[in-house]
């Protein structure tokens, strides 16, 4: 007869990542992830398999937590541009807030992992790709009603401001002078005028 679960592997997961988030990958021991997930360490592999694999699997379920939220951010009716502005804005307050300065786990791993991890990569390029998809097509809407002059690229500003936006989460991490990230935002929003 199969044991039942002790723990809430959903719960498990969350902390995880929360724990991963802090820390990142290597600073994150598995006895580090045994007592913050309350779990024994035989649990731990044989639900979410290894250290690696549960990194994995946290780095995922942010996504999944982040990806619908800037989507609806972007997606919404009327005017496109007030939406792209006001991400970029939130993305530079983030940077200058008092907030933990735990930066994006996406960005995180992709400073931390991605030169030297291919799935970890993997993960972190398939994010970008769908917050360039987002933007791309919240300036696609924005050319189609006349509020981007004739002469932008939708495609061109939409990675422009991918860009942007990861270099935020990394300044974003130090104690920087809230003017740093306020300023790099609002000198790239000029491009959308």
């Amino acid at each position: 007869m199969a044991r039942t679960k002790e723990f809430d592997p959903d719960a498990a997961l969350q902390s995880a990542l929360e724990l991963f988030w802090e820390r990142g990958y290597e600073a994150t021991s598995m006895a580090d992830l045994v007592e913050r997930l309350g779990i024994a360490r035989a649990s731990l592999y044989s639900t979410f398999g290894g250290k690696h694999d549960l990194y994995l699997k946290a780095l995922e379920r942010y996504g999944e937590q982040q990806n619908p939220r800037i989507v609806a951010e972007l997606s919404q009716p009327g005017p496109a541009l007030p939406a792209v502005r006001a991400l970029v804005r939130r993305f530079a307050a983030e940077a200058a807030g008092d907030a933990p300065r735990r930066g994006c786990f996406v960005t995180n791993t992709a400073v931390e992992l991605g030169p030297r991890d291919p799935a970890a990569a993997r993960r972190v390029e398939e994010a970008w790709h769908h917050m360039e998809t987002a933007l791309t097509s919240a300036l696609i809407r924005a050319a189609a009603q006349g509020e981007l002059p004739e002469d932008r690229d939708p495609v061109a500003l939409a990675r422009m401001l991918l860009v942007l936006l990861q270099g935020l989460r990394v300044t974003g991490r130090l104690d920087t002078a809230p003017a740093l990230p306020r300023d790099a935002a609002e000198q790239a929003l000029t491009l959308l005028d």
